[in-house]
Formats: C-alpha cells, structure tokens, sequence
C-alpha cells in the first residue's frame, strides 16, 4: 500500500476547550510538580508502548487520551510494513519522553476496532486525543515524516487540550500503577450548578458562561464541556425560523452557513444521522474557509451527542473519508 499521509491540521477540534495557553502552562504546571515530587503519578518508559485489545479499549485508550494522546499502530504478524514500522514507533513513543503513549492493536485478534476505524490496509496509525479519533497515515512512511505528525501531535494535545503527557521516571517499576498526580479542587459544583439553572431557566448566554468559568480553571471537566457544548448549540438556535432556515438549506445545499443553521435544527429537533449527514455531504462539497467551517461545526455536533455514541463513530469514519 502508497502511504497515504494526513495533515494534522485542523484536523482536531473541541468547542468545549477555551483559553488553550492558560491550559498547557497549568498542565505543565502539574507535569513539574509530579517530577519534583519524586515521580508521584510517573510511569516508566516500558509502560509507554502497550498492547490494547477490544476488551480494554475504553480504558486503555479512550480513558488514557484524557491525560496523553494516545498514538494506536494497528498491525499483524503477517504484515512486513508494520515490522519496518512498529519498532520505529516504539523507539520514539520512549524518545518523545511520555508526550504520547503507543498502543499496539493486533487487527487479527480485534477485527471489530479495525472495522470500527473503517480501516482497509495495514499498517495504519490513528491517534485519540481526549476521546476523539483522528486518522495519522498510513503505509510504512519514513521516520522524518513520522516525526512531523507526531509534533504536530503533541502541539495540538498541548495547545488545545492541555494535555502535556505523562511523567516519565526510569527507576520506576515496569507494569505498576501509577497513581495521578494529585490536582487541585475548584468551587466546580456551584458553578455547573449555576449553569445547569440558567438553561433551565432559558439563559444559554448565562449557561455558556458559567460552564467557561469552570473550563478556565479545569479545561478537562467533561461535564463542563459536554455542558457548554449543548449550551452553545440552544443558544446558536434560540430565535430561528425553522421554515425559513429548511427551506434555506433547501435552496443552496452547498451554502456553509445554510446547511450548518440546518444542522443544528436537525441536532435540537433529535435527528442526529441527518444533521451529521448533512454536514458531511457538505463537506464534500465546499472546500477552504467554508469546508473548515463544516468541519469545526459537526465536531462541535459529536460533542453534543457524546463521542461514545456509536453514530457519532460512525460519522466520524465518514468524515474522515470525506476529508481524505
């Protein structure tokens, strides 16, 4: 198979997420307090390549990504390019030092994950970044190409999410587990209290403002992000004329905003396989400012429904063909 290689940009995207400098000096913050603290929460570099299975996925890989990008090198024993590959993978997962961990997926022993990532030829390498999957490339590309996604990689975990990896001590002991690095609690329950108040009082304005004062101070509460995404989709809808906007959407479908609007009222109104795809044909369609436009708004829709649905996998599948 020809390597198929995938910018990183703009590939990755979460609404929920603000303040992204703020947010990578805080978990740097806490990276070199771990270290200070005699490697409180570290890990050593064995643990920084493992074996993941269908059974362990979620915890290993979707539970992990909300503390390092987790980089997924899907191989078989028969496949000679990932025998080029893997070991290349591997030593640098040790050198980049904790910024991401290497999972290593046996597609023979878990073919419902190489059908879930809609994967056709190995090797193929993907990445999950706070529980969203983005395609990296595939074939046995050259390590200096390999290293170019893998910094954008860590840009991206740290520029976006906050996250900065973890704490990587070599005399710790290989296989034990570590316990987090201890955090700091925030007032977080009056606050997503406050929220959840204004939208049931109908003050979304209110309601995405409280959950960004929790995300300010803690970019990785889930509910807080889950919350602001709804917030900001009640609020994007507030006032539309949903007869006005359909038949919009029906008269330009390869209009960005008209399609988005339409989107959206498909999302409130339920209909979630129609709003992703409605915004995936669009995709299809548009190109530069307008197809980035789609793209960032049906991410913000898999925020919304939840990244474990399985309509949003499987939407996601399709947008990455679609961008690919």
């Amino acid at each position: 198979m020809q390597p198929r290689n995938m910018s990183m940009s703009g590939v990755v995207d979460l609404a929920a997420v603000k303040a992204a400098q703020e947010a990578k000096a805080k978990a740097e913050q806490t990276r070199a307090e771990a270290a200070r603290q005699g490697g409180a929460g570290a890990v050593s570099p064995a643990d920084l390549v493992i074996d993941v299975d269908e059974a362990g996925f979620e915890r290993d890989v979707l539970q992990r990504s909300a503390e390092v990008p987790v980089v997924l090198d899907f191989w078989a024993e028969w496949c000679q390019p990932c025998k080029q590959l893997s070991p290349v993978l591997e030593r640098l997962a040790v050198e980049y030092d904790g910024r991401f961990l290497l999972a290593k997926i046996d597609v023979d022993a878990n073919q419902m994950l190489m059908q879930q990532f809609g994967i056709q030829g190995i090797p193929a390498v993907f990445a999950v970044v706070a529980g969203q999957a983005l395609p990296l490339f595939q074939g046995a590309v050259g390590e200096e190409q390999i290293r170019g996604t893998l910094d954008q990689l860590v840009q991206v975990a740290e520029q976006r999410f906050g996250l900065t990896g973890l704490v990587v001590d070599p005399d710790a002991e290989p296989g034990a587990e570590a316990e987090p690095a201890e955090m700091p609690a925030g007032p977080y329950d009056a606050l997503l209290e406050a929220a959840v108040r204004a939208l049931d009082a109908g003050d979304f304005g209110g309601a995405v403002q409280a959950y960004r004062n929790v995300l300010s101070d803690d970019p990785a509460n889930s509910e807080a992000k889950l919350g602001l995404a709804q917030a900001e989709l009640l609020q994007r809808v507030q006032g539309m004329d949903p007869q006005a906007v359909r038949k919009d959407a029906a008269e330009k479908p390869a209009d960005a905003q008209a399609q988005i609007a339409a989107a959206d009222l498909d999302l409130v109104g339920g209909h979630v396989e129609d709003a992703f795809g409605r915004l995936i044909g669009t995709v299809q369609r548009t190109a530069g400012d307008e197809r980035d436009a789609v793209r960032r708004r049906l991410l913000e829709l898999f925020d919304v429904v939840g990244t474990d649905d399985p309509r949003v996998v499987g939407a996601r599948r399709a947008l990455a063909r679609a961008l690919f």
